[in-house]
């Protein structure tokens, strides 16, 4: 009878594959995925990982803010539609956040990552720092950014890491209310987006084609037979898959928040963690949770003992001016309950481009 060879070619891919991510992962790492759950209940969660304090702090944005991308004088401008909660990366740019029709923006690190070049008489410019916010300022909808997004309508002009040298590579994902999710990356200078439901999860590298190519392969095998363990991007998108369609569908909002963090709690890096082959590996720093429906944005630190949130509900984004929710250190001061009151006014940070 012969052989069905199917399964040895998808584990020799992944293999080879794998062998890729092993060679050239970067030190700095995240994961976010996105649970759907009873009465069509929608949660996304990310992690934060990286190797030292990104002093990160709370932002209420308000609607109505006039923006640039920082590009110098060919920079794409735009008026905020939307007001949103974001946690900034350095206070010089947007890592994370929701905005008030329930659209969450997340960029998370990707070496491969490669930018059209910025030229003189080219699409106006838009610093990396403020990818997240454009989408968030812009778009209510997944399918609403996609569309636009589809039109490149400005170029992503990357700098370098706060107290680095190397250029800041990310890629970003949305999701929405309706479960709809997109994941955007620049290869080899081109735009890439994934769009759908079925694109619940983003980690690190490799490139979002080759990641789908090994959970395929994990899946083969099935969660509850063995998982893969390590920190490593794959490792925790394979984790992420299963256990993000594997938790219940609570009925209760609560129970179903708590089981998300459970999960983006399992695909962390220990803090402090410290090998010798890897001395600059990345440790979770802080951990997010949106519950779309509720409108409610969860914010947890590795240094703290509690977990708080930020109800967009109660904020008038029209009329609150910008406010900040100091985090502290490596986000070491202690919040708990509903934070939303604790916003104080702020000036705005300035989103690192090429013009400071």
């Amino acid at each position: 009878m012969p052989r069905n060879t199917r399964p040895a070619r998808h584990h020799l891919a992944a293999l080879a594959i794998a062998g890729t991510v092993l060679a050239g992962e970067a030190a700095q790492a995240c994961t976010r995925f996105v649970y759907f759950g009873a009465e069509g209940r929608v949660i996304t969660a990310r992690s934060m990982d990286w190797k030292s304090d990104v002093a990160t702090n709370l932002w209420i944005m308000p609607r109505g803010v006039e923006r640039t991308g920082e590009a110098g004088p060919n920079s794409i401008r735009w008026t905020a539609k939307y007001g949103s909660v974001i946690a900034s990366g350095y206070d010089i740019s947007t890592t994370d956040g929701v905005n008030e029709a329930g659209l969450s923006a997340n960029v998370l690190w990707l070496v491969e990552s490669e930018y059209p070049k910025f030229e003189a008489g080219a699409k106006p410019g838009l610093t990396i720092a403020a990818w997240a916010q454009y989408a968030l300022d812009n778009f209510g909808t997944v399918a609403e950014a996609v569309e636009a997004l589809r039109q490149e309508p400005f170029t992503i002009v990357t700098d370098a890491v706060p107290g680095e040298t190397r250029l800041a590579t990310l890629h970003l994902s949305l999701s929405d209310a309706t479960g709809d999710s997109a994941i955007v990356e620049y290869i080899g200078g081109k735009q890439v987006i994934h769009h759908g439901r079925q694109y619940q999860v983003m980690t690190n590298s490799p490139i979002f084609d080759q990641q789908l190519a090994l959970d395929a392969y994990w899946k083969q095998i099935g969660g509850t037979v063995m998982l893969p363990g390590t920190n490593r991007a794959a490792d925790r998108f394979a984790r992420a898959s299963f256990y993000a369609n594997a938790i219940p569908k609570f009925d209760d909002p609560n129970r179903a928040v708590a089981s998300v963090f459970s999960v983006i709690r399992n695909v962390s890096v220990p803090f402090g963690l410290n090998t010798p082959e890897e001395p600059n590996i990345s440790s979770t720093r802080w951990r997010t949770v949106v519950d779309h429906a509720r409108k409610l944005y969860f914010f947890e630190s590795a240094l703290t003992p509690n977990t708080f949130w930020v109800d967009l509900k109660k904020i008038e984004f029209a009329a609150a001016g910008t406010r900040k929710l100091d985090l502290g250190p490596d986000q070491d001061h202690v919040y708990a309950g509903d934070a939303t009151e604790r916003f104080m006014p702020a000036k705005p940070f300035p989103f690192l481009g090429l013009q400071r």
